[in-house]
């Protein structure tokens, strides 16, 4: 595993964490499809989440909330059908999109930002 991919695994190790720590229980990590991959798969309740995980160093690139364009919103709402039709179906309480963006600083602990409802 390269770096890059290192740092997405430790990203989305915390995020999971952070969707637990709120309640919710996580059901999938890096679920594939032959259309993409949807970082983690959760229940919040009877709603189902499909969570984007983006991981970024600090003062590197764009903050990593600024990530989901219009474009990978569409591709997350076409990836959560998939994942949907192949489970058996619409959970009781409906899908969310969600989206975790974690931030290393240079020093001190990870800023782990949860947005709910991004798509």
């Amino acid at each position: 595993m390269n770096a890059r991919g290192a740092l997405g695994r430790y990203g989305e190790g915390l995020a999971a964490r952070k969707l637990a720590e709120a309640g919710m229980t996580v059901v999938e990590r890096n679920w594939r499809c032959r259309a993409g991959e949807i970082d983690i798969v959760a229940w919040d309740g009877d709603a189902l989440v499909v969570c984007e995980v983006k991981t970024r160093r600090d003062g590197r690139f764009e903050h990593p909330m600024a990530a989901v364009t219009p474009i990978k919103a569409e591709r997350l709402r076409h990836l959560a059908q998939r994942w949907v039709d192949s489970h058996g179906g619409p959970p009781p309480g409906g899908v969310r999109i969600d989206l975790v963006g974690v931030l290393l600083p240079n020093r001190g602990a990870p800023l782990v930002e949860h947005a709910r409802g991004v798509a």
